[in-house]
């Protein structure tokens, strides 16, 4: 794996992460750099990191709340 995976993969907590829970990703790295790509996309698939991801807890929280503070009344 070259040097400069190596650091964007260190400097990101939840690529390291990723890396040490799926360790089949060490053998494709270092195989292939290209595929730095696809483990970023995978990494961001699996901690829900995009932002419409984003978007959906935030109206998932929105409608909890308008769910509780109609029940309140």
């Amino acid at each position: 794996m070259s040097l400069d995976i190596q650091y964007k993969i260190k400097n990101d907590i939840h690529r390291l992460m990723y890396l040490r829970e799926h360790s089949i990703w060490y053998k494709y790295l270092n195989r292939d750099a290209s595929s730095y790509d696809k483990f970023k996309e995978e990494v961001k698939d699996f901690y829900k990191l995009r932002p419409t991801d984003k978007i959906g807890k935030a109206l998932d929280t929105i409608d909890m709340l308008q769910t509780l503070l109609s029940t309140l009344k």
